[in-house]
């Protein structure tokens, strides 16, 4: 069984690790179901393990080390945070297919808003074509990042997930190069247009995971 929990308000990132710590250690021991936690965190920027100093550009918000996988990422308000605690021992021991699979949970809960998102090759995360904005200077389409993917596993069991942008202030992103990628920008499901909140992500989100995850039996 896959646990389900949605934070109130908005929870310090230093609370969640040592939150996501002790329920990893708990599903490793059999102490405890996977779980799926829905966060919103105060404006702050993490670096992952492959984080370059140089593109921290102006550290306006708290910083702070995340240990997962990847480099700079800011988290804020309007930005749901999933945080997913899935024992990898009984889904199978491939990293790989566990991003992907992350992957492409986002790209279906995002097209119940029909929005297509799409992966890039060299680039983990979800993207979203922009032929409204101008091409880059190669000539190339622009394409926003509005999902970030970065995972950490113990003993096979996974913490640390995604963050999808539903309706943070972008302006927010000026402070780092997020995920290392420049030229290509961010975006949110508002910035496209589309006028949902959280929990209506949410919703998508607990609809599409069977078909990406499916139930494990005990």
């Amino acid at each position: 069984m896959t646990e389900w929990i949605t934070a109130p308000g908005l929870t310090e990132y230093d609370e969640a690790v040592a939150f996501m710590e002790a329920r990893a250690a708990a599903i490793h021991a059999g102490e405890a179901d996977e779980l799926i936690w829905l966060v919103e965190h105060p404006p702050l920027y993490t670096a992952g393990t492959s984080a370059k100093e140089a593109d921290l550009l102006d550290a306006r918000f708290p910083v702070h080390a995340a240990g997962r996988g990847g480099q700079y990422t800011y988290h804020g308000p309007g930005q749901r945070i999933v945080y997913v605690m899935l024992d990898l021992n009984r889904r199978g021991r491939d990293i790989r297919a566990f991003v992907a699979a992350l992957e492409n949970w986002v790209i279906d809960a995002l097209s119940e808003f029909n929005v297509t998102g799409e992966i890039r090759d060299g680039r983990v995360g979800v993207w979203v074509a922009r032929p409204d904005k101008a091409a880059l200077l190669d000539g190339s389409m622009r394409e926003d990042k509005i999902a970030a993917i970065g995972v950490k596993l113990r003993k096979w069991v996974s913490f640390h997930g995604i963050s999808i942008n539903v309706e943070p202030d972008l302006s927010h992103y000026a402070g780092i190069v997020p995920c290392g990628i420049s030229g290509h920008g961010v975006t949110s499901l508002v910035d496209l247009g589309h006028p949902v909140g959280l929990g209506d992500l949410d919703v998508a989100l607990m609809r599409t995971f069977p078909d990406n995850f499916p139930p494990i039996s005990d």
